[in-house]
């Protein structure tokens, strides 16, 4: 009975963690993605087109959980690239901080004052970037766990 009771409250307290994770509105994300799209389309895997828009950064499908400059196919700068192999891996905290001044994060991220990215669009409103992420988050795909990389690796 312990053991029921154990596995339910860390149940609970593992959704209310998954809770205070997302901080922002999906749904006004949806609208606030509007100043994304000049850059950045959302299209899944197999085609679906989420959002038709810009070419000119990486498809945003699929970031959450995603590692820094990964996205195959795409040319990011030698900073983008050099913050993935350093480990940077897409959170609500890191990608919040990053939209707000790409740069400036980068630079922070590296210790390296050279550094630059591409992105030169810098959101001004806080609550604008957690609510893209949340939205962001509700239409991409849950990301892999440790034990399911590792899984997919071994076959």
């Amino acid at each position: 009975m312990k053991t029921i009771l154990t596995s339910a409250a860390l149940m609970a307290l593992a959704g209310a963690v998954h809770a205070q994770e997302m901080t922002g509105d999906a749904e006004a994300g949806e609208r606030a993605f509007n100043q994304c799209k000049a850059c950045h389309m959302v299209q899944t895997d197999d085609g679906e087109m989420i959002v038709r828009a810009g070419r000119t950064g990486p498809n945003l499908w699929g970031v959450v959980g995603r590692e820094a400059g990964a996205v195959e196919d795409y040319r990011y700068s030698s900073a983008m690239e050099d913050a993935g192999e350093a480990g940077l891996v897409w959170t609500e905290e890191e990608f919040t901080a990053y939209v707000m001044d790409p740069t400036g994060y980068l630079r922070e991220y590296l210790d390296d004052s050279s550094a630059r990215g591409k992105m030169s669009y810098r959101l001004r409103d806080a609550d604008d970037a957690a609510d893209i992420w949340a939205w962001l988050a509700s239409v991409s795909p849950e990301p892999e766990t440790d034990e399911e990389t590792e899984e997919s690796m071994s076959n």
